[in-house]
């Protein structure tokens, strides 16, 4: 088998997750909104680091609008975990109202 050295995609309930240093996109870019964490500060626990600040950004992907206006909303919580559930809910939520104006 070769190693052609492709990502593959890492997927959290159904949506993809892609990070690039301490900042996650979770969503996909091709619905009408993303979530963006950011990973502010880290602590070490038995040797392994854990985020212990997160700000997460509820994003509008319409690149037509200034990147001021695509921020929705804005969070900071003490934990990845935490941060993403929010993060998941809030998405969810907007893309079923962006689901239901479309109707």
């Amino acid at each position: 088998m070769a190693n052609d050295n492709k990502a593959f995609p890492l997927y959290y309930r159904g949506k993809p997750l892609v990070r690039c240093g301490d900042t996650i996109y979770f969503g996909d870019m091709r619905e009408p909104y993303v979530v963006k964490l950011q990973i502010k500060s880290k602590t070490n626990v038995n040797n392994l680091e854990c985020a212990d600040k997160v700000v997460f950004q509820l994003l509008s992907t319409d690149a037509e609008i200034s990147a001021r206006k695509q921020v929705i909303k804005t969070g900071e919580k003490e934990s990845l975990a935490v941060a993403l559930d929010f993060a998941v809910a809030w998405l969810e939520r907007e893309l079923a109202k962006a689901a239901k104006n479309k109707n």
